[in-house]
């Protein structure tokens, strides 16, 4: 292999695949990343074994070849090389030169035929979806994925489409979010699948706000094509809970807040938080909420906020972090808070979105 290529495509192209990468790997060759290239390009290539990744990127083509080769070490030495341009050339031996102005790197590669094989997907039913919806999509519900292992079927998302409707939902037993996006007539595909928190992550740095994806279901392994970078994954195998079964219904108890102001005063609040007395208090008067928090031996905080409410006086407790993490990722100036017992749950309902939280027990 030869090839000329720009310095900052290059590294790039190694950043978009070198968060997969096993640093200190049981097998060796899953710190390595595959050069190969091919008719339009140079396509890097990363793998941990349940997800591989790759990226491929414009390059100057002398000799056509493939090689792996330790991709921190790599991107290292991409990263510290002088000037624009860079020379990347191989030996029968793996033996890696990488050449740009007067400065030279000689590097151990292995060989292509060692690197593990990403599966492939010929002959399947690829489904078109839009870049920015699902992207909006995975920022509202992928921080309520459960981080506990011992319920491995919620270390992801469910990822459903039915009936022309694209549906995402995330659980940790103590939150739930949900949301939901009408697709284009004519999409009659049917799915059912969990995607690993990994995976999501992984889609949540290369999704654009524009343009297409492709998405494609194997046995047990899903592609995503985003031009070109594409994400394969293993799924989650087992049942995922049934989530319609714990959304109330609608009330008509409601705290209209400006999202900005009750984000902003939960933090605050949340200051005084500890492991043993995590809950913020929310006294929820006619017109008026306060948000007050009270730590023994560390101290205490109170703050009122105006909003427009007409149900019941009542007081509740929440897991500040868990009201954070939806305020933050939503966009919307005024939201809807629905409170209806001391011990029933908060529910947010926006535009085909749903976020359902649980209360805490006040000390």
């Amino acid at each position: 292999m030869k090839a000329r290529i720009n310095k900052a495509v290059l590294l790039g192209g190694m950043q978009t695949v070198q968060n997969v990468i096993i640093t200190k790997a049981s097998l060796p060759i899953l710190s390595n990343v595959l050069l190969e290239t091919q008719e339009n390009g140079l396509r890097l290539t990363a793998t941990d074994l349940d997800i591989g990744i790759t990226c491929l990127i414009p390059v100057d083509i002398q000799e056509v070849g493939a090689v792996t080769i330790p991709a921190k070490r790599f991107g290292d030495i991409i990263k510290e090389l002088p000037g624009e341009t860079i020379q990347i050339m191989t030996k029968k031996n793996n033996q890696v030169t990488i050449e740009a102005d007067s400065c030279q790197f000689k590097v151990m590669g292995l060989a292509r035929e060692e690197f593990p094989k990403l599966p492939e997907f010929k002959d399947k039913e690829v489904i078109r979806l839009e870049q920015g919806e699902l992207k909006e999509m995975l920022r509202l519900t992928s921080f309520a994925v459960s981080v506990d292992e011992t319920r491995y079927v919620l270390n992801g998302i469910l990822f459903k489409i039915t009936k022309n409707t694209l549906t995402l939902v995330a659980t940790d037993g103590k939150r739930l979010a949900v949301a939901e996006k009408k697709l284009p007539a004519g999409s009659n595909a049917e799915i059912s699948i969990i995607i690993p928190l990994k995976t999501v992550h992984e889609l949540n740095r290369n999704l654009k706000d524009e343009g297409q994806l492709s998405l494609v279901l194997g046995s047990n392994q899903v592609l995503f094509e985003l031009g070109a970078v594409t994400v394969i994954s293993r799924l989650i195998e087992g049942e995922f809970p049934d989530y319609k079964q714990v959304i109330p219904i609608a009330t008509e108890n409601k705290l209209h807040l400006k999202r900005d102001d009750f984000l902003l005063a939960v933090k605050r609040a949340a200051l005084l938080s500890t492991p043993d007395y995590q809950a913020v208090k929310l006294e929820v008067f006619k017109n008026k909420l306060v948000i007050s928090k009270s730590t023994p031996d560390i101290g205490e905080s109170r703050e009122e906020l105006q909003m427009t409410y007409q149900g019941k006086e009542l007081v509740i407790g929440f897991n500040p972090a868990y009201l954070v993490d939806v305020l933050k990722n939503l966009i919307e100036e005024f939201i809807e808070l629905e409170l209806t017992d001391t011990e029933k749950p908060g529910v947010i309902r926006i535009n085909g979105y749903t976020y359902i939280v649980l209360p805490m027990r006040l000390s």
